[in-house]
């Protein structure tokens, strides 16, 4: 674990010191954060929780606790601020969905990514499809038209995830799979998407 946090300083001093370069008000609108000026920082959304990222330090905090965040989140919530573009506020999404084997070098790790995320569902549910329902409601899901259940989650501004759930019966077993707005891959790149779908299911099972 050690070695991986320090895998990521690189990553963050890099974003950190392109994102410098940005006029933050700009920043926030691209990424779909909001900038206070009084403050002098960005809030951002994710899941469930907003983390305040300081500017010009761009250090990102949770905002009630004001702990320092750990490397990992650091490193994705810059990433996503750095590949803010001005096509953001036309269209956010695509209103296509696409499996992780979908994006870029998604196939070469859909098997570990399926383990992690839709097969970590349905260990924790089973066929307790009310169970998943109940869960990705709490979360703030949106009841999407797909599978035995399905659910849309803004997981960032600009990025948007669901969950499909299969009720399982005589001849299969249940099966839940992560499903990503096309336009995913143009905020975070395929590793950063594959972290949001494994906390996306981690928050679902704690409801189990």
């Amino acid at each position: 674990m050690e070695q991986w946090r320090r895998s990521l300083q690189p990553l963050i001093a890099e974003a950190r010191a392109e994102l410098k370069r940005r006029e933050p008000g700009e920043l926030a609108e691209l990424a779909g954060a909001e900038f206070l000026p009084g403050s002098g920082e960005l809030r951002l959304r994710l899941f469930d929780r907003t983390y305040r990222i300081a500017y010009p330090e761009l250090v990102a905090y949770e905002l009630e606790s004001g702990k320092e965040c750990p490397e990992e989140i650091q490193a994705l919530l810059l990433d996503y601020l750095r590949r803010a573009e001005w096509r953001a506020t036309e269209t956010p999404f695509s209103g296509e969905w696409l499996a992780f084997r979908e994006l870029p070098e998604g196939q070469f790790y859909y098997r570990a990514f399926q383990g992690y995320s839709g097969d970590s569902l349905v260990r924790a549910f089973g066929n307790d499809l009310e169970g998943f329902k109940r869960a990705a409601l709490a979360l703030g899901g949106e009841p999407l038209d797909l599978g035995d259940a399905a659910f849309a989650f803004r997981v960032l501004p600009r990025i948007r995830m669901a969950v499909v759930y299969w009720r399982g019966d005589e001849e299969f077993p249940p099966r839940a799979t992560v499903l990503f707005d096309a336009s995913a891959s143009r905020y975070l790149p395929t590793d950063g998407l594959a972290i949001l779908g494994r906390w996306l299911c981690a928050k679902l099972a704690k409801g189990a």
